[in-house]
């Protein structure tokens, strides 16, 4: 066991306090929605039925109960990480092997992943072959499911080993300014990945395809124009091989940049519907969404470097979980997990900065549109396919959710058209 000192004692104490609200907003939402989701609301009148709220209300309530029991007993094995002194032995047993601050370092994180990663595997299969199947959700395969796994393995172990080593290697050798090294190497790696996981990354996991139904095509090439963009970023991508789930997507940088349509999405929603979504996609492209986030990012990133360096030379933080002294790699975990808790409070800033973007979205795509009617209707079959909770708890929504609740956002979209 480590030692019980005043820094553990605030940091167990922000880690509970994390946790305890963590569920307790999602029992609040929760309950909201068990005490008003048997009333269809007022913007859905008929357009969705008592059977299928029904169906979305039980399917939202076993997906968060789910989600807060895989929570909680994550948690529960962290702790026992932290409390147990097995990593002081760990890194006793690395050490041993004289093999260097680099690989160690990769070996010492490595391996943690690896435990935590296997650990999840049950929650994720359950969540994936149980829940998913259950409502109408899941078309993968046990061997997709694998095959997803072993590649996002391979994704993380290049993009989480350069970085790893990048920064041990500069804290090695730049001297007491390594971190601002590390933040202009930090800031360029953003930059490069909003460019390669458009073009090399996600078609290692999805098949992405040009749209097919050509006069859908006409009408795209004609809004993109209105729009004053090129027609070549607009994808299809195979996404119901794995989920009936729908959905659409902005991403990427200079000629990576792509709007892309789940192929769900396109069998469930009318061309005029369609529309209206990439109107939205096209908002947060006219709007600098993508570099706003990626300076968000670089800002959070500059001062959370520079505070990270001074918190590796402070003795006390390897004290505090059973180190007898200071080793590179062991005080960016432990770092890590510092922010970590304390980094959870600060999620409804995220929240609500991404809230609005999307209302900016939603406002570019009215006047682009015209109209939002097509936008609304899209909304509420998006609600009705992806069975989403039309009651989320104002409490819960602000802390987490990244998009203005259906309710309010349609008649926000509403008052728009009126206006």
């Amino acid at each position: 066991m480590i030692p019980i000192t005043p820094l553990f004692i605030i940091y167990f104490a922000i880690f509970l306090a994390g946790i305890c609200l963590e569920v307790a907003l999602t029992r609040i939402n929760v309950r909201h929605l068990k005490q008003r989701g048997h009333a269809v609301p007022d913007t859905f009148m008929g357009f969705i039925d008592h059977e299928k709220l029904s169906k979305m209300t039980d399917y939202t309530v076993e997906s968060q109960n789910f989600q807060i029991f895989t929570s909680c007993v994550n948690s529960a094995l962290f702790l026992f990480i932290i409390l147990s002194g097995l990593l002081p032995w760990f890194l006793s047993l690395v050490e041993g092997f004289g093999l260097g601050l680099l690989a160690s370092g990769m070996i010492f994180f490595s391996a943690l992943a690896l435990v935590l990663g296997l650990f999840s595997l049950p929650f994720n299969y359950y969540e994936t072959f149980v829940i998913e199947q259950r409502h109408g959700f899941n078309t993968s395969t046990l061997k997709i499911w694998v095959t997803d796994i072993l590649k996002g393995l391979v994704v993380g172990a290049l993009i989480g080993g350069i970085l790893l080593v990048s920064i041990l290697f500069l804290i090695e050798h730049a001297g007491d300014l390594w971190w601002l090294w590390a933040w202009f190497l930090f800031f360029a790696f953003q930059v490069l990945l909003l460019i390669i996981y458009p073009t090399l990354i996600a078609p290692w996991f999805n098949k992405f395809f040009p749209l097919q139904d050509e006069a859908l095509e006409t009408r795209v090439k004609a809004l993109m124009h209105q729009g004053g963009l090129s027609v070549d970023g607009v994808f299809t991508m195979d996404a119901g091989k794995r989920s009936r789930h729908s959905n659409a997507y902005f991403t990427g940088l200079g000629k990576a940049k792509r709007i892309v349509l789940f192929d769900t999405l396109l069998t469930s929603h009318s061309h005029e519907e369609i529309i209206a979504i990439l109107a939205h996609e096209i908002g947060h492209w006219k709007k600098w969404h993508v570099f706003k986030n990626l300076l968000f990012v670089s800002l959070v990133s500059f001062f959370g470097l520079y505070l990270t360096s001074e918190l590796l030379k402070w003795p006390a933080l390897y004290q505090t979980f059973g180190f007898d002294h200071g080793v590179s790699y062991v005080g960016l975990f432990l770092v890590g997990c510092l922010w970590d808790a304390v980094g959870w409070f600060f999620g409804p800033l995220g929240s609500a900065i991404s809230r609005r973007f999307e209302r900016e979205a939603d406002a570019y795509a009215a006047g682009l549109l015209k109209r939002t009617t097509h936008m609304i209707s899209a909304l509420k079959r998006l609600a009705s396919d992806n069975l989403s909770n039309l009651y989320p708890h104002p409490l819960y929504a602000w802390f987490y959710y990244s998009h203005p609740p259906l309710s309010g956002r349609i008649q926000y979209l509403e008052a728009l058209d009126r206006r």
